[in-house]
Parts: structure tokens; C-alpha cells; sequence
């Protein structure tokens, strides 16, 4: 036996034994999502605007804020990233309602920093909202957000369903804050946080951002003509009746919003402005969910922005099928049944653009049926198959459900392609891009385009579907061959100049390469077609001295970063499966990379990774994903094994 081949088996022991043990009785798994201290000093003002701020809480969010500041003063939104300025005034604003002193050395410092890297004055437009709740920056001169675009139909730009489903979610309950224009003061200024500087020159009106900046100031007169007595009792009272409603329908049964930080305090704020009193069941349940977000430990408190249970799951029994798993195991059994629960039978907000469309699919979270998502519903039936669902096969109770389960979810991600052959996370042509220049729209994606890696991963499980045998047959066949080839042409539309492909949702060309290699190749692309050789080219270019794959996520904006970072098991492992899906595996890269994913176990079977490589706004908001560092080289490796051991029979039988 070859010697990588006996490291790379026992590496993926240990780690398929570690995953195994993090499985929760019901079956499922979920990784920590970890962010930035921004969630926690907006779960302090919320609760400060809301009126409920404890001391315990106080006092133990502050410690995980203190703990995470940088030498300098400041606060990153990732490890080891650069300085983010309204992250560090946010985490400033919340210290001082925990009684920190501006005179304090940590606090000056900090303020020190926010001062020379522009003040209150050159914050992003959601920090100085938060700030002018509280009267540290007036509402005039916030972009204008009137709750009247709840009116406006899907066929006319600008609704709200031209914006992706979390930035939609976010601007609906921020069109009710902002009219009523709320201010709760505080018992401190922060004067020694503004730098002084005058408000940038407009923009010449003939640029789109000109022509945007003069509609603001014309919303802005309309707002002023909202506020009179005749329209404020007629057309901006419907409108606020309106989006309340909106809202209120979309709450979730972890009494949540779209499972995620930005709508849920803002839905909540929303309704406590429109007359909802703590107590009552909607923001006591909004409350408590997000008690479910909250990790208290060693006297710190800290808040997740997302919880992935569907997501983790899915590519926990991926990594176990592609380590040999299958129906039979318990612990995969156990996973099945639990997924398969989880699917989503209700029409959701994609139905606005697909209203013929039967719903089926999965969500990200434990709880948010109105938005299922293409990503993680593809990840479940690939899941589904590795480990053994078929058509007709009665080796599992579960399994006759997971089928027909995994009919309509395909069926679903099929009726969710957009018009250019790719697929989107949770919409189909979901590409107004000048959404995105609106006065507003200064952090974070606001559309949801098809991207390379969730393109790739429908395109692998329709690969997988069409050599399921008895899986299709007759017309869904030939629509999923024709989705499948379309899926490729967009990919191959898409792929860089320099062979790599960009990654939406994780970091970033390593990621893409990584999800987009294995997809051709099962899809029908050959070995040595160019693609795949140029992909290969450029991951062996990029392969760290160590072994090791890594990328920062400055990549995302800056060029000189793109494939260049520390090595990580999570990236690492993504390299790894696309070498070994082009046929690499005996090649040095690979076995370098299986070298490194070996030298750098843990002895309890998984690896550390403070560097976060999971992607929520490219540019802007990461996530570091705690299960990564060991779904995707269980993953990897298992793959890694199978085509080694292919090799070798291979030799034995000639």
C-alpha cells in the first residue's frame, strides 16, 4: 500500500469518527456560525431600544466585544482581516452602555481609530441608522426609505421583490422604523467619535449614482408630505398597515425572521413601533428566538447571525458517503429521517417569480419555511443519493419518504433556474443590478444572481440524478439533460481568465474551483478538456509551500489576495476534491494536500481553522463555519481513498 494512501485512510478514520460523535440524538448536526462582535453590539442596542437590556447581558456581551478588539483600538469583521471602521463604532456605542468610559485606554484608542478613518461621518448608512434611533445622527440625512414601495407590484423596478430575499426582508421593516423616525435618548454623546468632515460632494446628476441622489432628496420632500395630517391618516398609514402585515406573515416558528440577524431586530423594532408591547406573543416569541441564537460560556456572550442545521446535516452525510457510509449505518439513518422532515411543502417568496412552480426543497435553518434555497436543497439530494436513496429500494423505512421527497425537490431546483442556464441561492432572476447603486445600499449584497458554486452544485446533483438508474426516465430525463448542459454553458461562461472560478458564498476562487471541477467532470466534461486542465493549472499554481490550500478574504477586493492566504483544512479540502475529481489523485499536488490535511490533524480527528472561509456578502460580512474544517476533508479524503484503491485494484487486475 502506497504510504499516502495508509495516511490518508487513517486521517479519515480519526476525522469520520470525530463527525460521528458531534451528531445530536435527533439526527442532525450544526456547526457554531461564527461572525463579528457587530451582531453583539446590535443585540445591545436592540435590547436598549427596546427597553429590556439586562445588566447580566450587558455585562457579558461587553466582555466578548472587549475581548475581540485588536491592539490597535480597532475590531475586523474576520480574523486577522483589516480594521473595519463602523464595526469598531458600533462596538464602542455598546461598550459605553455597558459603563466602559471614553477616557478609558481601550476606548480612546478606539475612538482614536474611528476619528482617523473618518468618524461617525464616513460610516456605513445601516450604522448611523442604528445611531440615529438613539439621536446620534439625524434622520434627514439617512437615504430616504418610504414604507409606500410596500405598494409597488412586481413588474415595476424597485419593488421589493427586485431585492434578494434578505436584503427584502431587511428593507420592508426598516421602511417602518425610518418613517417613524424613533429617537430613544441615551445618557452619553459621542461627540469624540465624529472626525469633522463636511458630507461628500454629490455625485454630477448625468452618473447613475447623481440621478439616484436626486430621487433621494425628491423621496425625502415626500416624506416631509407624508408626515401632514391628511396623508399621514390616509396613504402612510396604509402603507405602514401594509408592511406590518407583511411582516407579521412572514414570521417563522423560532419566531424569527428569514433565520437570520438584519430582519429579525429590524421586524422587531418594526412592530414595537407600530403599537406591539413586549409581552405580546409575537415579540415574545421574536425575543426568545433569538435567545436561541445567543452562546453564553465562561462569562461571555455572544450571538450567532444564522444557525445551518439542514446545511451542516446535508454535508455531514455527504462527507459519510463519500467515506463509505450508506443506509445501513445508524447514524446515517438517524440523519435521513431527521432531513427529510425538514423538507419545505408551503410556497414561499420565490413563488412571486415562480407561481406554477410546486413547492419542495429545503431550507438553510431549523425554521424558515417562506425561504427554501436551491444550495441547500441540492446539497440534500446529492446527500441523499451518496448514501444510498434510490428508486424502488426498501432498505431503510425512511427511504420510500427521502424518494419522493427527493422527486419534488428536484423538480423544485429544475422550476428555479434563471433565464441564463445558472441558478441563484433563493431566486430565479433575481438580477436588477442597479439595485444595488441606491443611496441605501452602501453594505452587503442586495440581489441574488446565479454564481458559479451554487450552479455547480445543482449541476453535480443533476449529473448524479441521471445515472441513478431507474432515477428518470422519459421527458423529466431529457429536461434534466437540457438543465444539466445549460448549467455547464453557464459555468464555462463564467470561468476565470486565469482558469479559477469565483465563490459567492465561500472563500472564494478556491472555493469556486473547488465546487465547479467535480460538477464538469460529472456532468460529462472530460479530464483533458480545457477547462478542467486551466482549473487544475491554477490550483497547483496557488498551492501554498506547505501544502496547504488558503485564501483571504480580501480577495473578494483585492486581486493580490486571490488564492493566497494561510492554509486551512476547509480550503485545503476543497482543492483537494477538485484534483481528485481530475483525475490527480497520484499527483504530488494532491498527495501534497492529503500531506498537509494529515501533518495538521488534531489528535482528537479534526483541525483547527480560526480563519473564517464561509462568505455572507462578499466584501463585506464573513462567516467562519465550524463545520467545515471537517465536513469537506472527510469529504476529500474519502474521495482521495476511493480513487487510490481504484488505482491500485486497477493494477492488480492487469
Amino acid at each position: 500500500m502506497a504510504p499516502e494512501l495508509a495516511a490518508a485512510r487513517s486521517t479519515l478514520e480519526r476525522a469520520r469518527e470525530h463527525l460521528l460523535g458531534l451528531q445530536d440524538a435527533a439526527g442532525w448536526w450544526r456547526g457554531e456560525l461564527e461572525t463579528n462582535v457587530t451582531m453583539d453590539a446590535e443585540d445591545l442596542l436592540l435590547r436598549e431600544f427596546l427597553g429590556i437590556r439586562t445588566l447580566e447581558q450587558t455585562e457579558e456581551t461587553a466582555a466578548w466585544i472587549r475581548s475581540q478588539q485588536r491592539s490597535d483600538g480597532s475590531w475586523a469583521t474576520f480574523y486577522e482581516g483589516p480594521a473595519d471602521l463602523s464595526t469598531t463604532l458600533e462596538a464602542y456605542v455598546a461598550l459605553r452602555l455597558a459603563g466602559d468610559e471614553p477616557g478609558d485606554p481601550h476606548m480612546a484608542k478606539a475612538a482614536a481609530f474611528v476619528r482617523e478613518s473618518g468618524g461617525l461621518e464616513r460610516t456605513r448608512v445601516f450604522t448611523r441608522l442604528w445611531m440615529a434611533l438613539f439621536g446620534l445622527w439625524p434622520w434627514d440625512e439617512l437615504p430616504a426609505l418610504p414604507p409606500e414601495v410596500i405598494f409597488l407590484p412586481p413588474w415595476i423596478p424597485f419593488n421589493i421583490y427586485d431585492f434578494s430575499c434578505w436584503a427584502r426582508q431587511t428593507i420592508v421593516a426598516l421602511t417602518v422604523v425610518a418613517a417613524h423616525r424613533p429617537v430613544r435618548p441615551l445618557t452619553f454623546g459621542i461627540e469624540e467619535l465624529r472626525s469633522g468632515l463636511p458630507a461628500p460632494a454629490r455625485n454630477p446628476w448625468r452618473t447613475v449614482e447623481g440621478a439616484f441622489e436626486r430621487l433621494d432628496a425628491a423621496l425625502h420632500r415626500w416624506e416631509r408630505l407624508a408626515r401632514l395630517p391628511l396623508l399621514r391618516s390616509t396613504v402612510r398609514q396604509g402603507a405602514l398597515v401594509a408592511a406590518e402585515r407583511w411582516i407579521v406573515q412572514r414570521q417563522e416558528t423560532d419566531g424569527g425572521w428569514g433565520g437570520i440577524q438584519p430582519p429579525w431586530v429590524y421586524s422587531l423594532m418594526a412592530l414595537s413601533l407600530q403599537g406591539y408591547a413586549i409581552d405580546h406573543p409575537l415579540m415574545k416569541e421574536g425575543l426568545a428566538g433569538l435567545d436561541g441564537f445567543t452562546i453564553r460560556e465562561n462569562g461571555l456572550r455572544r450571538l450567532e447571525a444564522c444557525q445551518s442545521p439542514v446545511w451542516d446535516t446535508a454535508l455531514a452525510l455527504v462527507a459519510l458517503g463519500d467515506s463509505g457510509s450508506d443506509l445501513g449505518d445508524e447514524a446515517v439513518e438517524r440523519a435521513t429521517a431527521w432531513i427529510v422532515g425538514e423538507e419545505i411543502r408551503v410556497r414561499g417568496d420565490w413563488a412571486v417569480r415562480r407561481p406554477k412552480l410546486e413547492p419542495g426543497g429545503w431550507a438553510f435553518e431549523f425554521a424558515n419555511d417562506n425561504y427554501p434555497d436551491v444550495d441547500d436543497t441540492a446539497e440534500v439530494l446529492l446527500a441523499l443519493r451518496k448514501v444510498g436513496v434510490v428508486p424502488g429500494s426498501q432498505a431503510s423505512g425512511v427511504v420510500p419518504a427521502a424518494s419522493a421527497a427527493l422527486e419534488r425537490g428536484r423538480r423544485w431546483v429544475e422550476g428555479m433556474a434563471s433565464r441564463d442556464g445558472g441558478w441563484a441561492a433563493f431566486d430565479a432572476d433575481n438580477t436588477r443590478e442597479i439595485c444595488s447603486r441606491l443611496p441605501f445600499c452602501d453594505f452587503g449584497a442586495v440581489i441574488d444572481p446565479p454564481s458559479a458554486d451554487v450552479t455547480a452544485h445543482v449541476v453535480e446533483m443533476l449529473a448524479l440524478e441521471l445515472t441513478t438508474e431507474g432515477a428518470l426516465e422519459g421527458a423529466p430525463r431529457l429536461a434534466a439533460r437540457s438543465l444539466l448542459e445549460g448549467g455547464i454553458r453557464w459555468l464555462t461562461r463564467a470561468q476565470e481568465a486565469d482558469g479559477s472560478w469565483f465563490g459567492r458564498w465561500g472563500a472564494n476562487y478556491v472555493y469556486g474551483t473547488g465546487a465547479v471541477v467535480p460538477a464538469l467532470v460529472a456532468g460529462g466534461v472530460a479530464l483533458d478538456d480545457d477547462r478542467v486542465r486551466r482549473a487544475v493549472g491554477w490550483l497547483e499554481a496557488h498551492q501554498n509551500d506547505d501544502g496547504g490550500f488558503g485564501e483571504d478574504l480580501r480577495s473578494y477586493s483585492d486581486r493580490d489576495w486571490v488564492g493566497r492566504g494561510a492554509s486551512t483544512a476547509s480550503q485545503t479540502a476543497w482543492a483537494l476534491l477538485a484534483l481528485v475529481a481530475a483525475g490527480g489523485a497520484a499527483g504530488s499536488c494532491a498527495e501534497r494536500a492529503v500531506g498537509w490535511l494529515s501533518a495538521n490533524q488534531r489528535p482528537d480527528g479534526t483541525w483547527d481553522e480560526p480563519w473564517f472561509t464561509g462568505t455572507g456578502f462578499p466584501g463585506d460580512f464573513y462567516i467562519n463555519y465550524h463545520l467545515y474544517r471537517l465536513v469537506f476533508p472527510v469529504s476529500a479524503l474519502g474521495r482521495f481513498v476511493a480513487a487510490l484503491e481504484g488505482d491500485e485494484a486497477s493494477v492488480v487486475r492487469r
